[in-house]
């Protein structure tokens, strides 16, 4: 089977170094910009949304957790797709996508509040809620009482955008292993106040909607052999420069000089190519000093009489004859993966991409499936 490589493994190698993956630009955790009337009206409307839910709703108990979303409001959001790469100092740098049903929300000017947090934060925000709410006693009813403190949370953001057309908005978060709820709330951005008009109808409310999703974290440490997500995308196209702060946080599948397009529902037509990006994790050093690691990709097509095997790749060798001088596992680099298949020889129907990761020098290996699926011409 004919495949090739997405992009030159050195220039692959550039990405990976000590900058990347980039952190998720949580802009919340810094200095507050000053916000206009109607800016802060929209941060406290989605924040009470938020906090409503909680009170609500709380968390369940941490055994529970998996995928399950839950929406509400008048906008409607559902989960698109997601994957997780290692990042900084023991994270998962985590892309995702949001999709926007934009019959239920014409305006493109939005405000979307994220936050995201575990069960021990929960249980502070409930502690923290009810504190607030208590009433004062008599005898200390002339003594200004403090305000409770509000705990903080895995993940606090909040961002003026334009949705795009599509209402497919893709951003980034960045979470220690563990598991989480987040909470992806979106409104019509407030206008400034017109000038009263006489016996004018007041102004219909701007429109909300809430998103409640459940995140598993996965944890990447140096001991173990395994990967990051397997992300098959519909493009994979080299970058010229480098983007500034904000644009990268409106283009969280830009790692370095590779811009991946995602195709979440993993549905290609005959004309395109299987486009498929990872990275290995836990691999030992040869002697050489680089790694030696060999990809094996098996397909599988899923028949009404069951699986049965169709064809593979030759083997995709990761060594020191095949990556760059530069690449150094003590300097962070990360060793990616990736592999791009001309579907034209492909029947139509649904398959399974079997990626089997063989470390040679500890002799372990990690296999991770993804599915994908080849549509009539």
């Amino acid at each position: 089977m004919h495949m090739r490589r997405v992009l030159a493994i050195g220039a692959v190698v550039a990405l990976v170094g000590s900058a990347w993956p980039l952190a998720a630009q949580r802009k919340d955790n810094n200095k507050q910009p000053q916000r206009s009337p109607q800016e802060q009206q929209d941060i406290e409307a989605l924040v009470r949304l938020v906090d409503a839910s909680l009170q609500t709703e709380p968390l369940v108990a941490a055994g529970a957790f998996g995928a399950k979303e839950t929406s509400q409001g008048e906008v409607s959001l559902k989960w698109d797709s997601n994957h997780f790469v290692k990042g900084q100092d023991g994270s998962a740098y985590i892309p995702y996508t949001i999709a926007i049903d934009r019959a239920s929300l014409p305006a493109k000017n939005v405000a979307m509040y994220v936050r995201v947090l575990d069960q021990a934060q929960a249980e502070a925000f409930t502690t923290s809620m009810a504190a607030a709410a208590a009433p004062v006693d008599n005898k200390d009813k002339d003594k200004k009482a403090a305000a409770p403190t509000r705990p903080m949370f895995a993940w606090d953001n909040i961002q003026f955008i334009d949705l795009p057309d599509d209402g497919k908005l893709s951003r980034a978060i960045q979470l220690k292993p563990g598991k989480y709820v987040a909470f992806f709330a979106v409104k019509e951005r407030s206008a400034a106040p017109a000038k009263a008009q006489k016996n004018a109808p007041p102004p219909p409310a701007p429109k909300m909607g809430m998103l409640r999703r459940e995140l598993v974290v996965p944890a990447y440490n140096a001991v173990d052999l395994g990967t990051s997500s397997v992300i098959l995308a519909k493009s994979v196209e080299p970058m010229t420069q480098a983007l500034s702060p904000q644009d990268q946080e409106a283009n969280p599948y830009v790692f370095g000089p590779m811009k991946i397009t995602p195709q979440p529902d993993g549905r290609y037509s005959k004309a395109q190519e299987l486009n498929v990006i990872f990275w290995i994790y836990g691999a030992r050093e040869a002697a050489s000093g680089k790694p030696d690691v060999t990809v094996d990709y098996n397909f599988h097509q899923k028949l009404a009489e069951g699986e049965k095997y169709f064809n593979r790749t030759a083997p995709q060798e990761l060594n020191a004859q095949s990556l760059p001088p530069e690449f150094s596992v003590a300097a962070g680099h990360q060793l990616p993966g990736s592999l791009v298949v001309p579907l034209a020889s492909f029947p139509a129907g649904d398959y399974r991409l079997e990626i089997k990761v063989t470390d040679k020098p500890s002799g372990r290996s990690t296999t991770q499936n993804v599915n994908f699926t080849v549509l009539p011409s």
